[in-house]
């Protein structure tokens, strides 16, 4: 298959490093309620997929739309996934078909997973804790050349966020049975031919392989304004999954220190209807079609078909936030690719260490920029969304909309 995040690619995958995992932790509390976390090792997931695995869920399991994240690592070394990031390749037939498939294929392994995870449920102890992990960098700050220089002066630039949210799961007889974790930088150390989780995966298998018989989740924070540097090689990668692994087992092995989860449990999710800002002409998509930039004429190609059969385009995105109450951690994720901005401002306005921001949630549909990214414009505040198929930038009010969306939500699942 085709494999997915770089535009650069010129064929289809040509062996496997890692295999790659979906994989679901069902949460039950004291009343009953119950919530389900998937994690896969994807780019990112669209509407396409996850409004049918939705429903799907719903009918099978009875869980309800706010009951179920969908969260994706954003290797850059699986494969394209339905409709996600169409403009950035050009897929013959056969190629299509086996994306077709395959997306055909996820929708129905999730469902199994989640079946066995349910079917498997038992009494558990949950514990927290916040570790730190050092080798995100923003790249929109940083030149990649010099960054060795400059982490070894103490003088990398821009906002990060180095946090490590950990949540474990121990069954009756204190057997660790699940290590949840998080971390807020893009999983882009690779751009080889091969299936591999990238630095998320080798931390994961490190986990695994540390605690046997327990499951380790990774979610990925806002990090899509960071990258792991200096990158490209394989033992980077590793070296990067030991260095988050090692992280996470700090806390684990800290585990009197860690806090408690109440058996409480409270969620919410809604769409919100994100402005884009003013939309091109027919004029424009047809002049782009015509025009030597491919990834351009393949967006306005897409736009131009949706502007026939819809006789306008879309001015807004539905856009998912998701707030789920985990005993005292308030656990937000959001849609798009999210920068760091989200996690630090939120953080801040909610309670530091007891809020965990997730991105690439639910609906990857684009870069999700702060207002200060988006005035600044460049790859995250403005270009990416050719790829992504979307027909112009965010409107100066997407941070705000979406901050009010949060804190909606956050009141909800509050009362």
């Amino acid at each position: 298959m085709w494999m997915s995040g770089y535009s650069s690619r010129k064929s289809p995958a040509e062996g496997k490093l890692q295999d790659l995992y979906a994989k679901a932790l069902v949460f039950e509390d004291a009343k009953g309620k119950r919530a389900v976390l998937v994690t896969m090792d994807l780019i990112g997931i669209g509407r396409d997929l996850a409004l049918p695995l939705c429903r799907n869920m719903e009918k099978k399991f009875g869980i309800r739309r706010a009951d179920i994240i969908l969260s994706t690592s954003h290797t850059h070394c699986g494969p394209v996934v339905g409709d996600n990031l169409a403009p950035m390749y050009f897929l013959d037939e056969a190629q299509t078909r086996l994306v077709r498939d395959y997306a055909d294929e996820l929708t129905k392994k999730i469902i199994d997973v989640i079946g066995n995870a349910t079917r498997n449920l038992a009494p558990a102890r949950l514990s927290w804790g916040i570790g730190t992990a050092g080798f995100a960098v923003n790249r929109r700050n940083n030149k990649e050349p010099d960054v060795p220089m400059l982490r070894e002066a103490g003088n990398l630039q821009g906002p990060v966020d180095h946090d490590v949210p950990v949540l474990t799961v121990r069954d009756a007889n204190d057997k660790l049975k699940a290590i949840v974790f998080g971390y807020a930088c893009h999983a882009t150390t690779l751009s080889f031919q091969q299936w591999c989780g990238d630095y998320p995966g080798f931390a994961q298998a490190e986990l695994e392989q540390a605690h046997p018989g327990a499951i380790a989740l990774f979610w990925a924070g806002c990090g899509a304004d960071q990258n792991p540097l200096p990158r490209r090689t394989v033992a980077l990668a590793q070296k990067y999954g030991q260095e988050l692994a090692t992280a996470v087992q700090k806390v684990i092995r800290e585990d009197k220190n860690m806090r408690p989860v109440p058996p409480r449990l409270a969620t919410s999710f809604s769409e919100i209807e994100l402005d884009f800002d003013k939309l091109p002409s027919r004029e424009v998509l047809e002049a782009e079609v015509k025009g030597k930039d491919k990834y351009k004429a393949a967006r306005s190609a897409l736009l131009l078909a949706r502007l026939e059969r819809d006789g306008k385009l879309p001015q807004s995105y539905p856009y998912p936030i998701h707030v789920w109450r985990l005993g005292e951690v308030t656990w937000v994720a959001l849609g798009g690719e999210v920068v760091v901005d989200f996690s630090l401002r939120l953080k801040k306005e909610i309670a530091p260490e007891k809020t965990w921001v997730m991105g690439y949630a639910n609906d990857v549909m684009a870069y999700i920029p702060s207002l200060r990214v988006l005035r600044e414009g460049g790859y995250e505040g403005a270009t990416a969304m050719v790829y992504y198929g979307q027909p112009t930038v965010w409107s100066p009010r997407v941070e705000e909309s979406i901050m009010s969306a949060v804190h909606r939500e956050l009141k909800r699942v509050s009362e």
